[in-house]
């Protein structure tokens, strides 16, 4: 299977510097996992949107696939009591 690119929004950055260090580290591990397999098993995707969202301890990652460039974009890390209150779907 080939590998996928990793984008990131410039806006993931800024929530990487609210979260603790250690569990960013966990986070980036976890994110590149997708390049190998965009959709592990436990990704979930969301309803009405073309994004998928996959769990790291309370923090949710947001992202979406274009399988045509083999390219994974993560739009979105946050708490998970935050992360889908700003985040509306895409008309």
């Amino acid at each position: 299977m080939a590998s996928y690119e990793l984008v990131f929004k410039q806006s993931v950055a800024k929530d990487l510097r609210r979260i603790p260090k250690r569990d960013v580290t966990r986070i980036l591990k976890r994110i590149q996992a997708l390049a190998k397999n965009p959709r592990p098993p436990d990704c979930e995707k969301l309803s009405r949107q073309e994004r998928y969202r996959i769990r790291q301890g309370v923090y949710r990652i947001i992202y979406l696939i274009a399988d045509q460039k083999l390219c994974v974009t993560v739009v979105k890390i946050g708490h998970r009591r935050k992360v889908y209150k700003r985040f509306a779907p895409s008309a």
